[in-house]
């Protein structure tokens, strides 16, 4: 698969009730703020898109807060992608009403292919976002996860993805539950394991800590874009909390340079 001349770069916000929180491992929220105040700091930073995920609804049996959401897209000056607690057509149809731009689907690509198939349908796969949580095996290989981690599937991430697009899905977040919130680094073996497997792009998400591994995700991985939560919303050992976003000088130094000179010495 080809890549774009600038990779994307996705602040991954998630949310719990009326404010947004950070997981590690998918345990220990830890609260960062209030979303619309941090849309506005990402807007001031020209951020590429942002995507939100509630981590209550589908796990507490919830729908989408749709007047929250219609704020927080107001305020985005970005593509704003939105999943949680989403279960039927109507849902989809007023949540792009509000301003969402992308439906992302995360239980519903193992309980109901149907629906992401409906939606890809109805609206056009490119706005439909397969989201797949990934976690090491203990004797190896990866297996899935639903429900933010609490409901283990046998299904392995690279089959499970490829289902996700035959069913519709015209892109794919893959989340590592392992390196979520470690900021050690993206598991580039698992990224890789779904890049080979599906020709749609495939957002890596779960342990970036530096530009550097925005680069590793799609140089080493074969990402297309990637996206980082703890990464963006602290700072220092300490991790306090501090919404920030790289500067554009970094960004075109440490990445996109990076896999440009990385392209050109391959075809040399």
């Amino acid at each position: 698969m080809s890549r774009p001349e600038r990779i994307r770069v996705i602040p991954c916000l998630l949310l719990k009730g009326d404010g947004l929180v950070k997981t590690t491992k998918f345990k220990q929220p830890v609260y960062v703020g209030d979303p619309i105040n941090t849309v506005k700091i990402f807007n001031e930073k020209q951020v590429d898109e942002i995507a939100v995920l509630d981590i209550s609804a589908s796990h507490e049996g919830m729908e989408p807060q749709f007047d929250r959401i219609a704020e927080i897209a107001s305020e985005a000056f970005m593509p704003m992608a939105y999943g949680g607690g989403i279960r039927s057509l109507d849902q989809i149809k007023r949540l792009f009403q509000s301003g969402v731009e992308k439906i992302v689907f995360n239980t519903s690509v193992l309980t109901n292919s149907d629906l992401i198939t409906k939606a890809a349908d109805q609206f056009g796969s490119q706005s439909i976002v397969a989201s797949i949580d990934a976690k090491r095996s203990l004797l190896g290989g990866y297996h899935c996860v639903t429900h933010g981690g609490r409901v283990k599937h046998k299904r392995k991430p690279a089959d499970l993805v490829r289902q996700a697009v035959d069913s519709g899905a015209g892109e794919v977040l893959l989340n590592s539950v392992d390196r979520d919130g470690t900021q050690a680094g993206y598991d580039i073996e698992l990224i890789a394991s779904v890049t080979s497997s599906v020709s749609v792009p495939v957002i890596a998400c779960g342990g970036a800590g530096q530009v550097s591994d925005f680069a590793a995700a799609v140089q080493d991985g074969g990402a297309a874009a990637v996206a980082a939560g703890s990464m963006f919303v602290f700072h220092g050992v300490h991790r306090a909390v501090l919404v920030n976003f790289p500067d554009e000088k970094v960004l075109q130094e440490q990445l996109f340079d990076r896999l440009a000179n990385k392209t050109i010495n391959t075809r040399s």
